[in-house]
């Protein structure tokens, strides 16, 4: 098992950073952890975010592993290794960014990159006891991160703690702000349906919060999991179906990237309609409330011999998918359950919002004494 495939020391002495390998560093290959780009040539330049933290003085120290092709949820990686989850050991790391969740939980840089299309930052994060963020869609940079054409994929921080997560996000974001002053906190919690240990500890944490809470229903929830699924099929397989063709892409991927390559034109609009009702839906919700509230991930993570099977669990990605279509600021909090399990409660927000996001996060963490900040 490894988290990271290449070393270097790049950079300034400022904060230490891991990335992805989807994302580009010049004379490195970007290879996705697939056998598939093995022969990749090294990139020739610095994806815009690399050049934000050499700009913030941060020292890169290494490109982590990951789910193949970004195209997956559990981490397992049998070409270029799975990440060993450090914080609860023989569970999944969680995809598809594990190798920047688990190195962040190892404690081998002071905050990572990942990528989310569909949960890929705060699946992880919430597997591995780490905080992710999934900025709002199109906040971050994306150029010279793979895939190059996306309506879903966000570039995303993880970190130990929330002041590390806006220090990284002020580094790889030139418009992120100061916290703003918070008025009247408003919390929605959303109806899910997620096992009873894992609703019951965060209904207890909001509780304690003593923050005003409301009930939010949001119908189109599941809809919007389902068109999600169809968008990422149809923008994965146009940038990565012609890797079929070199017989290297793992079983697992390549069972998933054939179906995904029957995504007809119909389905795709239909996946657009549903975009555009959902968007309107959590919009009128924060319009009531300041944040939404609901579990990052409906059960504990998943033990490695349990989850072999890609395609049978991506429901894990229940609660995370939604708001890729959407394009709305998340944000997986880490606590645990009374299982001493790994139970993510994941925060949205207006759309832009994202410092309100992790200002309420504070005021949250604050006033449950939290070690977390």
């Amino acid at each position: 098992m490894q988290m990271v495939i290449e070393h270097m020391k790049l950079g300034g002495a400022g904060l230490t950073v891991m990335v992805k390998d989807t994302i580009d560093i010049a004379g490195y290959p970007t290879r996705a952890s697939s056998r598939a780009l093995h022969d990749a040539a090294p990139a020739e330049q610095h994806a815009a975010v690399v050049e934000r933290l050499l700009a913030g003085d941060c020292q890169i120290l290494g490109k982590t592993v990951l789910h193949e092709l970004a195209y997956g949820t559990t981490g397992i990686n049998a070409y270029a290794g799975t990440a060993e989850n450090p914080r609860y050991p023989g569970r999944i790391p969680g995809g598809s960014s594990s190798g920047s969740a688990a190195a962040l939980a190892a404690g081998l840089c002071d905050f990572s990159l990942g990528t989310d299309t569909g949960g890929s930052v705060r699946i992880p994060a919430c597997c591995c006891g780490v905080f992710g963020f999934k900025p709002t869609f199109g906040r971050i940079d994306r150029r010279g991160t793979m895939p190059a054409q996306t309506s879903l994929d966000c570039i995303g921080p993880f970190a130990r703690n929330l002041s590390t997560l806006s220090q990284a996000m002020a580094v790889i974001d030139p418009t992120f702000g100061p916290a703003p002053e918070l008025g009247d906190i408003t919390i929605g919690v959303i109806s899910v349906q997620a096992a009873s240990d894992i609703q019951d500890t965060l209904d207890a944490l909001l509780d304690a919060s003593d923050l005003p809470l409301g009930r939010v229903e949001l119908p189109g929830l599941q809809g919007a999991y389902d068109a999600g699924m169809v968008v990422i099929n149809r923008e994965t397989w146009n940038a990565c179906g012609h890797l079929l063709a070199t017989g290297l892409v793992g079983a697992d991927i390549a069972g998933r990237l054939e179906a995904a390559g029957q995504t007809s034109d119909a389905a795709l609009a239909t996946a657009e309609q549903v975009r555009e009702r959902f968007t309107a839906e959590v919009d009128a919700a924060l319009e009531r409330f300041t944040v939404l509230a609901l579990p990052t991930m409906p059960d504990y993570p998943l033990r490695l011999e349990e989850a072999a099977d890609t395609r049978a669990v991506l429901g894990m990605t229940a609660f995370v998918r939604p708001f890729n279509l959407s394009g709305h600021p998340a944000l997986s909090i880490p606590f645990e359950g009374q299982a001493g399990l790994p139970v993510g409660l994941q925060l949205i927000a207006a759309k832009g919002a994202d410092e309100l996001l992790l200002a309420v996060a504070g005021e949250l963490l604050r006033r449950l004494d939290s070690n977390l900040l």
